[in-house]
């Protein structure tokens, strides 16, 4: 599903415009974004999931083209954990 049939369905399903249920989608995603740029960043939608920020430590890793070794910088990266009622739903 891509983000324009995603608006579509919300507006059909809620009874708003396309334009209105645009701009509550691109609500969501920058609050989660903010409140994930946080320092213990954790988004919890019951029944849904959690997103949540993890740090990933600096790895040494391979080149598989060439087989040399690199350094893989440490970074952030988010996670998402399905809740019960997703994954019974899936």
């Amino acid at each position: 599903m891509t983000k324009a049939e995603l608006v579509e369905k919300m507006a059909n399903d809620a009874g708003i415009s396309k334009a209105a249920a645009g701009l509550a989608l691109n609500s969501f995603v920058e609050g989660v974004s903010k409140a994930l740029k946080k320092k213990d960043g954790k988004v919890t939608l019951v029944g849904f999931g959690t997103f949540s920020k993890v740090r990933r430590k600096a790895r040494k890793g391979r080149n598989p083209q060439t087989g040399e070794i690199i350094n893989i910088k440490a970074s952030n990266t988010i996670r998402f954990k399905p809740g019960k009622a997703l994954k019974e739903a899936v």
